[in-house]
């Protein structure tokens, strides 16, 4: 079986060759307003890791205050471990629709760092969504989700607030659309042998130029996947890769859409790859000066316009 892996690998690939989209400006997103909430997320005396919950609970309440002008409805989901409370952040835009999309990103950090692109960058990307979001009728309900405890020591366990949300869309029963997950949106370089992969030979088909966004999926994801990816190359406004492959490849599922998998909803990822890019993953160099905001700032502009084009 091992030998022909290899050759599954590339017929997977060759379906998801990047559009070749020049970048340009579209004038939704603010990158004024995107610095200043990096800033209040970032920027704070303690980091903002599971064991310092007033921290996080500083954050939750920035997020849930920036919701709360833009949502229908917010609302904190509250779970303990260990005996300590902590909380996930949900607003909801168009609730009176009853079909639900839900987007989300995870708002704490692994260790003493600022985690400016691990995860502070996707939690920008909701607020400003939520921002762009509330001006559009939309088709669906989106419910807005800033999950708690993404990072290790919880990951993969069930304790994660993503695993939190998702465990209670399933045992309501209730059907999405597909979840999106912002997972660090914010670091490009465009340098040569700056773009590592899980594979060595996907430089041949992805280049070794870290300056792109890619949208993440397993195979067998169904429709929604399908159309994320299609409309967010579509929209052309940054350069645009799908990669699409069995989860058990390292990296599919290293963020808070694994949940969504398990309970059997699509979901993609929306990353700039993290550590296969990004070297300041978990280090205290992970800042938000190390951030292109004009480049994430269309990644936002980007996933709005193709959530327009959802039906």
């Amino acid at each position: 079986m091992k030998s022909f892996l290899p050759a599954l690998f590339l017929i997977y690939f060759l379906f998801t060759l990047p559009c070749n989209a020049e970048m340009h400006r579209n004038a939704n997103s603010d990158t004024v307003r995107i610095k200043n909430d990096l800033r209040k997320i970032t920027k704070t005396k303690r980091p903002r890791n599971y064991r310092n919950i007033q921290t996080l609970n500083y954050v939750a309440e920035y997020i849930y205050n920036e919701f709360l002008v833009n949502c229908d409805s917010v609302y904190y989901q509250c779970y303990s471990v260990n005996g300590l409370e902590y909380k996930n952040v949900i607003g909801i835009i168009g609730k009176q629709k009853k079909e639900k999309l839900v987007i989300g990103a995870h708002y704490d950090v692994a260790g003493n760092q600022e985690g400016a692109d691990d995860n502070a960058s996707g939690v920008v990307g909701l607020l400003e969504l939520s921002r762009l979001i509330s001006t559009n009728d939309f088709d669906y309900q989106v419910e807005l989700v800033a999950y708690t405890l993404e990072e290790p020591p919880f990951f993969r366990s069930d304790y994660m607030g993503s695993h939190i949300h998702a465990k209670s869309l399933h045992d309501k029963n209730i059907n999405i659309k597909g979840m999106i997950c912002l997972e660090m949106i914010g670091y490009f370089n465009d340098l040569k042998k700056s773009q590592d992969y899980p594979i060595g030979f996907l430089k041949l088909f992805y280049g070794s130029r870290g300056d792109y966004i890619t949208v993440v999926q397993k195979t067998g994801n169904g429709k929604f996947g399908r159309q994320i990816k299609r409309e967010m190359k579509r929209q052309d406004l940054i350069k645009t890769k799908s990669f699409k492959a069995p989860a058990m490849l390292p990296g599919i599922d290293f963020s808070d859409h694994l949940n969504y998998w398990r309970y059997n909803y699509s979901a993609v990822m929306i990353t700039n790859t993290a550590f296969y890019r990004n070297k300041n993953y978990h280090e205290t160099t992970d800042k938000m000066e190390t951030l292109d905001l004009n480049r994430m700032a269309l990644v936002i502009d980007e996933l709005y316009l193709t959530l327009k084009e959802i039906k």
